[in-house]
């Protein structure tokens, strides 16, 4: 299992050793031997999968205070493309972000720890993406940033997009507050 840095501290890149046969394949999503010795060692307490179809995006979600999430994000079926916006005020890549592919191919995940909003879009025609969660979801403590919003500028890779209302009436990336400070 190899755990690479992006250009984020913090941001993960898991690629999990793949073990293919003439029966398929196997590998561990999750080991937690393997990843403290990564270098990570999230408890988790809650496991989300959602079914998309091509087009979808969701975000840019993120929750404050005590229910704050870190997430493990990988895909079972299709292929997203996994956004992770740093919202760590102080940080030297506040406001800048790092997208990658996730597919049921390339069995990659992402580790996005707490102090990031986070966003996907479906680019096959359906997928099914899991991501693990360290706290529990919180209505109260959820967030949201326009996904579209001009000052972050992402280019999510799909044309006709598929948003709900909810995520349409998120607020500008200039207007959210400083629920993360980062730390070095």
């Amino acid at each position: 299992m190899e755990f690479e840095k992006t250009f984020i501290d913090g941001l993960l890149l898991v690629k999990p050793d793949v073990f293919p046969d003439e029966r398929g394949y196997f590998f561990e999503a999750y080991n937690q031997k393997k990843y403290i010795e990564g270098g990570l060692n999230p408890f988790f307490v809650q496991d989300n999968i959602s079914k998309s179809v091509k087009g979808t995006v969701r975000g840019l979600h993120y929750q404050i205070g005590s229910s704050a999430q870190g997430k493990l994000c990988s895909v079972i079926t299709g292929k997203v493309l996994d956004v992770a916006v740093d919202i760590r005020f102080g940080s030297p890549t506040f406001g800048k972000y790092y997208s990658v592919e996730l597919s049921e191919e390339n069995k990659f995940q992402l580790w996005i720890p707490v102090g990031f909003a986070h966003g996907f879009s479906v680019l096959s025609d359906e997928a099914i993406f899991s991501y693990k969660c360290t706290a529990l979801y919180d209505k109260k403590s959820e967030r949201s940033i326009l996904l579209d919003d001009t000052d972050l500028n992402i280019d999510w890779k799909v044309k006709d997009r598929i948003i709900s209302a909810k995520d349409l009436l998120a607020k500008p990336f200039k207007e959210i507050d400083k629920d993360f400070v980062y730390s070095n």
